[in-house]
């Protein structure tokens, strides 16, 4: 096929894949009006923008400014950060059943975080979250050491997957041993196990943000390359790919994002695992337009499951994490039943 045939070709998906982008968008702004005025106590929606534009200090400026908008910033952020994760976990390991958990991620921010109350005595929020933060860079990087070992040219998608399951096996199994042994931890953990964006003011958004846009960044460089590994390390290589250099940056990239979001909000299931299986089909496979689908989306499913945790079971409501994982565990057993497994 000629050149002059193949370019309006690519000119029409070009175009047809920024209207997709623009549609997600959309949709994410309507996810954030519905989380800012849907709730226990339902807000107008001229009230909201008034609210947000020229407060006066009336019931519904507080409600506004006080816990919806830093929740809905916060529940934007972490489906940005869980979707984006789960598309490069899923790329690099080539396991279309991989989420951002697999590099240890989880646990070692659960056990970190019950650690620094018996061992620091911490006890604050912006505490769990810098000790959850930290235990989930340092679990991630022992993954991807041990992921190393015995290897040539770093490591493969087998051996991160096995040494993620060794790490999480063995800090799920401290984690453990440690809320038996305190009440404050098991309350700490019980809570932040089943994941939740309520009660998190402004500053837990602006600690996790500079975290959560440097991620974003090394996911975005690293695009090219894995569309590149997507054909084969031997194709990589041919094309001139520096395969070590583009895992090291791609595990980088999750772990940045993943542990900010686990940190900030607890395990919120299944987000990391559905959302690249949804962006997919309409962005194809490459991951330069793959990545800002699947952030989107799990923007916009985030914040519709907060939503629905708020409104079915009045008065009181659901952590976003349970209803997640309702939403989740159905696809999953779909995806696991699925005669054809998806060919990443």
């Amino acid at each position: 096929m000629s050149a002059v045939a193949v370019a309006p070709r690519l000119h029409g998906l070009r175009r047809r894949r920024v209207t997709v982008l623009l549609a997600l968008l959309g949709c994410v702004a309507v996810a954030v009006v519905l989380s800012i005025t849907i709730g226990s106590k339902s807000v107008p929606l001229a009230d909201a923008w008034h609210a947000l534009t020229a407060p006066t200090g009336t019931e519904n400026d507080l409600v506004i400014r006080s816990l919806r908008l830093p929740r809905t910033a916060l529940g934007v952020l972490a489906g940005i950060a869980l979707g984006v994760a789960g598309a490069l976990m899923q790329g690099h390991t080539r396991n279309p059943l991989a989420d951002p958990g697999l590099l240890g991620v989880t646990q070692g921010a659960a056990f970190a975080m019950v650690a620094s109350i018996i061992l620091l005595g911490a006890s604050s929020l912006l505490a769990y979250i810098w000790y959850g933060l930290a235990g989930a860079l340092v679990a991630s990087v022992a993954v991807f050491a041990l992921g190393m070992v015995g290897g040539r040219g770093g490591p493969t998608p087998v051996t991160l997957a096995l040494a993620g399951t060794a790490v999480s096996a063995l800090l799920y199994a401290l984690t453990s041993t440690i809320v038996l042994l305190d009440e404050q931890a098991m309350d700490v953990f019980r809570f932040w196990q089943a994941g939740s964006i309520a009660s998190r003011g402004g500053d837990v958004v602006w600690q996790v943000l500079p975290f959560v846009l440097a991620g974003l960044v090394l996911a975005l460089v690293n695009a090219p390359g894995l569309n590149a590994l997507s054909l084969g390390e031997d194709v990589a290589r041919g094309l001139g790919q520096n395969i070590p250099r583009t895992r090291t940056i791609g595990v980088a990239a999750v772990t940045l994002l993943s542990g900010a979001a686990v940190a900030a909000c607890g395990s919120l299931a299944f987000v990391g695992l559905i959302v690249p299986h949804l962006a997919r089909p309409l962005s194809g496979t490459d991951h330069r337009w793959l990545l800002p689908y699947s952030g989107l989306i799990g923007a916009g499913l985030l914040l519709i499951a907060d939503v629905v945790g708020r409104v079915v079971a009045p008065p009181g409501e659901l952590e976003v994490g349970v209803v997640l994982a309702l939403l989740g565990a159905p696809f999953f057993v779909a995806l696991v039943r699925r005669r054809k497994p998806v060919r990443l």
